[in-house]
């Protein structure tokens, strides 16, 4: 029987039960990507996240109940989290290198974390009967990133009070949907929906504000944005658009530390 740290963290939180909790476990080599996939099902959160060092390298992966993904701001920003509190990082930023989307940074200021992340690029796409179907108000706009759909609305009353189809939304050949509008408080709102990949509705996504920040400081004509996931647990989200890269910046809390037995 082997045995495996985890912790799980609350990300984009200001404390515990905020935010999008996280499980991260450290490993000294790859597990098999079932057993991975198995104890991120078991877990049975929006992310877990895995790691390894080897020598001065951090290499990172992430892992919904059902499928590996490209990309995950809060699980990142959970892992740092871990790395700088518990396991003895040395420094104030993390470069971690993912098979998937190449050298991510994380950079700690007192008890902030900015992530580093490759800006998204956007296409406008049209609407159609199967996209406007699924929501109760309908969007106005829909534009299509490197793995989500996103979906525009005319105000943030309609993003905190929308009615949405779920399995509509899983039919959607994308990782998920999100959905945004001006805020009033803040610069924009936004919610996200991954049935597809495991994930009805996600508290707060880091990810997609590798969508949200370079559309949003394009519509606002801004490039430093304080955006809110209104989500039932919430979360705060700094943004800083910087032409191909964004900086998302949040806080995290760890909720437990514990082993898994496998």
């Amino acid at each position: 029987m082997k045995t495996l740290k985890i912790y799980q963290v609350d990300a984009f939180a200001e404390r515990r039960f905020e935010g999008n909790p996280a499980a991260v476990v450290p490993l000294t080599e790859w597990l098999s990507d079932t057993e991975m996939l198995q104890i991120a099902m078991e877990n049975n959160l929006s992310e877990t996240a895995f790691y390894i060092v080897e020598q001065d390298q951090i290499f990172l992966r992430w892992f919904t109940p059902a499928v590996e993904v490209d990309l995950c701001g809060h699980a990142t920003l959970a892992t740092a989290h871990v790395l700088f509190q518990h396991e003895g990082f040395v420094g104030e930023e993390i470069t971690f290198f993912s098979p998937r989307s190449g050298l991510l940074k994380v950079k700690k200021e007192q008890d902030l974390l900015t992530l580093d992340f490759p800006a998204d690029k956007l296409e406008s796409i049209e609407l159609d009967k199967k996209m406007l179907d699924a929501f109760d108000p309908k969007p106005i706009e829909a534009h299509r990133g490197k793995t989500d759909w996103m979906f525009v609305f005319e105000n943030e009353s309609q993003i905190r009070d929308l009615e949405f189809d779920l399995a509509k939304i899983s039919e959607f050949p994308v990782r998920g949907v999100i959905a945004t509008a001006r805020g009033k408080e803040f610069d924009f709102v936004s919610r996200f929906f991954a049935p597809q990949s495991g994930v009805p509705e996600d508290p707060v996504t880091g990810s997609a504000h590798t969508t949200l920040t370079p559309f949003w400081a394009e519509r606002l004509g801004k490039h430093q944005l304080q955006a809110r996931q209104i989500s039932a647990r919430g979360g705060n989200v700094s943004c800083v658009w910087k032409g191909d890269r964004v900086l998302l910046g949040g806080k995290a809390v760890t909720y437990l530390i514990g082993e898994i037995f496998i």
